[in-house]
């Protein structure tokens, strides 16, 4: 039966939520593997225990922080942002506490992209990446800068940070509306571990509305390209076919990745982790071990 310890780490200033997975029946093992998975964008922690359970089974300790501002994590205080460059910061932090002997990270998504920028600028940090579709946004044309700094001057303008309470039965048909081709029954266990309760009963989105902002700083996929060059560790790549998500510019950036094995699951879709967990578990297994 898997287990999840949810602690809280102080990182940075902030106090993330870390989700520690294990089976009840695991022998303890102070040399095994360590697993670092982060999720993607309005994603949470609590989402990878389709893939940690089988990953546990196998023998790797298992570790998935929320980022900052999502799922259990605290949010950063009034006047802060969230730059992306903070999330790379604090898996550095939260590394130096885990101090594993071994690291192995896998990212889905937006967490994907956080993990190779991490990978490529702490090389030496990383044994083994596993990249799920997150290689990165398309690039943002020069031109269109200050149009984007503009729309997200006026989106904090507008923006409330206040939680949008709704019941549990809307927030499964706003993720099915997200997710068309998952069925009922899985959107309503990923729902159960994506929102918080209040007081009322009713449930919110567990991550700060300050997320749905546009970035004030533009993707460029050339320095993007620099961090994919300096990761030193072997990556497999996971895509989950033509019902997934792929820039214009992924294969370009797969190229620049030294040692790159890759995976495909036609079938999936983007949120592999929750339509293949099994699989995607198995592959990230005979990758690393």
């Amino acid at each position: 039966m898997l287990q999840e310890l949810v602690e809280r780490v102080r990182v940075n200033g902030l106090w993330l939520a870390v989700h520690r997975f294990s089976k009840a029946d695991a022998s303890p093992a102070p040399e095994r593997k360590t697993v670092l998975l982060l999720h993607g964008f309005l994603d949470a922690a609590a989402s990878w225990d389709l893939v940690a359970e089988p990953l546990c089974d196998a023998g790797f300790e298992v570790v998935a922080p929320d980022l900052r501002g999502f799922g259990l994590s605290e949010r950063v205080g009034a006047g802060g942002y969230y730059h992306f460059p903070d999330y790379i910061a604090d898996m550095d932090e939260l590394c130096d506490q885990l101090a594993p002997s071994w690291l192995g990270v896998v990212g889905h998504s937006m967490g994907g992209g956080v993990a190779t920028l991490f990978a490529g600028a702490c090389a030496a940090r990383v044994n083994k990446l596993v990249v799920m579709e997150g290689v990165g946004p398309s690039s943002d044309a020069a031109e269109l800068s200050v149009d984007r700094f503009r729309k997200w001057l006026s989106d904090r303008r507008r923006i409330t940070r206040e939680p949008r309470s709704m019941s549990f039965e809307e927030a499964v048909t706003r993720l099915k509306a997200t997710h068309p081709r998952l069925r009922d029954e899985l959107l309503r266990s990923r729902a159960a571990r994506l929102t918080v309760k209040l007081p009322s009963g009713e449930v919110a989105w567990a991550w700060d509305p300050l997320h749905r902002t546009v970035s004030p700083t533009p993707f460029q996929s050339a320095n993007y390209c620099s961090f994919l060059r300096a990761i030193s560790c072997p990556v497999l790549f996971i895509d989950g076919g033509p019902h997934g998500w792929h820039p214009p510019e992924e294969e370009e950036r797969l190229a620049q990745i030294a040692t790159l094995r890759r995976v495909s699951f036609p079938d999936a879709g983007h949120m592999m982790h929750w339509t293949q967990p099994s699989e995607v578990a198995k592959a990230i297994v005979d990758f690393f071990v």
